[in-house]
């Protein structure tokens, strides 16, 4: 079955709602599709409030401002096609193919494609690492706030990044104990709103540790606690301090990397984005990548929160409805600017100004790559 539409939006998450609507705002026919049952992405587990200013929602829990994008989209009129994969892209008006429901298979042919295809939870191998009972910190999160289903009883979280905190925080909310968070480098790494939370709540920070193994029950169907022991300046387990920690499930929260592999299949250059995650789409300050008409927003540009993707996919709509012909370039100029005043409020101070930097470098070398590539 052939169908045409005007923008794709892959990935239904805060970025590819916030792109879906600022496109249908301006006319601009769009269709959303996602992999998942239910849209919204991260943020309908993110029972959390926000914080900031008002602008980026502060105050607000994430699933409540879920909720929020997904009304916005119902009311333009916005078609989302859920339990859709997209597994192919072929660039000059080849189409996309997209599976739906496991099993019917057609293609897509829009003129232009916007990819929200979030990040992936990065792994951490140590001796018992695939036991049951050792989880991701997403699927924590998914268990916990969406599906209301326990992980266990006493939980160990290795990462004190800001997923670290906020997941032991919510395990806490649900009633699950803590034996303490795991982490590396010398200092707690998330926010300070978050972390006091957690140290108010009397969790044990195990800064300057890393985990050794976890160890089994008997019939290696789940783990009884883990081996940690202090790391030196070379983040080596120093011998003779290794100690023992009682848990029945251990959480790992060591950071995200962005999903590519749409892009890749784009043919679209790719940029390393330093503190952002690994290998990500260079893309210019409309978000639109090396690949006329393809645009990249969120997690799969490069790692940062659920309001910084927000404003991106806001950045990637604008772009391509005004690429479309669907809003002159004063009103779209001027629509951005606004955006990225906002963009540029969530990456000041010491955690944000590193973002900003390494956002910043992959504009540059995008222009470079303009300049190079006689490029408009």
């Amino acid at each position: 079955m052939r169908k045409e539409v005007e923008i794709l939006v892959i990935g239904a998450g805060p970025a590819g709602l916030s792109a879906a609507i600022e496109a249908a705002k301006y006319g601009a026919d769009v269709l959303v599709v996602d992999e998942n049952d239910k849209p919204g992405g991260q943020l309908f587990k993110q029972i959390h409030k926000f914080f900031g200013s008002r602008r980026h929602k502060a105050g607000v829990r994430g699933v409540d401002i879920g909720t929020g994008l997904l009304k916005e989209v119902q009311d333009l009129g916005v078609e989302v096609m859920l339990n859709t994969v997209a597994y192919g892209i072929y660039p000059n008006g080849e189409g996309v193919a997209l599976a739906v429901n496991g099993e019917e298979g057609r293609m897509v042919y829009p003129k232009k494609v916007i990819m929200a295809t979030g990040a992936g939870e990065n792994p951490l191998a140590f001796p018992g690492w695939t036991l049951p009972g050792v989880v991701g910190a997403g699927a924590i999160q998914t268990m916990i706030n969406v599906h209301r289903v326990p992980v266990g009883k006493r939980v160990l979280m290795i990462g004190s990044g800001n997923v670290g905190l906020i997941v032991t925080y919510q395990l806490l909310q649900a009633g699950i104990e803590v034996a303490g968070i795991v982490e590396a480098a010398p200092q707690v790494g998330g926010y300070g709103v978050h972390s006091a939370k957690v140290r108010r709540a009397g969790v044990p920070m195990y800064t300057g540790h890393t985990v050794l193994e976890a160890v089994p029950n008997e019939d290696m169907t789940g783990v009884i606690g883990a081996v940690i022991a202090e790391v030196d300046e070379k983040f080596q387990p120093i011998k003779g301090t290794e100690q023992f920690v009682e848990c029945d499930t251990i959480g790992i929260a060591v950071g995200l990397t962005p999903d590519i592999a749409l892009p890749s299949m784009a043919d679209v250059t790719f940029v390393n984005a330093g503190r952002l995650g690994s290998q990500v789409p260079m893309h210019d300050r409309n978000m639109e990548t090396t690949k006329e008409g393809i645009y990249v927003a969120g997690d799969s540009s490069g790692v940062e929160e659920a309001s910084s993707a927000i404003e991106e996919g806001k950045l990637a709509g604008i772009a391509a409805a005004e690429a479309l012909g669907k809003v002159d370039a004063k009103v779209a100029k001027e629509a951005k600017a606004q955006v990225w005043d906002s963009l540029n409020q969530l990456r000041t101070g010491p955690f944000g100004a590193g973002r900003h930097d390494a956002k910043e470098k992959i504009i540059e070398e995008m222009e470079e790559w303009k300049v190079k590539n006689n490029a408009c």
